[in-house]
């Protein structure tokens, strides 16, 4: 493993151990918050509110795991810093701003593109091109 990833490792443990504490923290506000029953539908209404905003975040959440959890393989298995769509390096710059990026910006552009355009993408198909 080349020395600068080592450092990218740290960063990628440490950005995921944030996430799964933000959760937990997400978990126990929620779980308090319905403790509180309901007086009216105001309330209520509002209560089902701050559960769609805990489900949303908990989805990016997840999905931002994944990618770490996938940037770690990627560095155990000796592709991290490879986009997989053009075989070319990425970036330091794109890596020390995005340490679980699986492609580099010009190809990240196009796929964001093609997903705008209605084509659908399936993110494991495309790690394994």
């Amino acid at each position: 493993m080349k020395p600068k990833f080592a450092a990218y490792r740290k960063i990628l443990e440490k950005k995921a151990e944030e996430v799964r504490r933000s959760m937990s923290a997400q978990k126990a506000a929620q779980v308090v918050a319905r403790l509180d029953i309901p007086s009216d539908e105001g309330d209520l209404s509002q209560q089902h509110h701050e559960e769609w905003i805990f489900l949303n975040r908990n989805t990016i959440d997840m999905k931002l795991l994944r990618e770490i959890a996938d940037a770690l393989h990627r560095m155990d298995a000796g592709h991290y810093g490879t986009c997989p769509e053009c075989e070319e390096p990425i970036s330091t710059k794109r890596l020390d701003a995005v340490p679980w990026a699986r492609y580099c910006v010009t190809c990240q552009e196009k796929i964001a593109a093609r997903i705008a355009d209605g084509e659908v993408i399936d993110e494991y198909q495309e790690a394994e091109r």
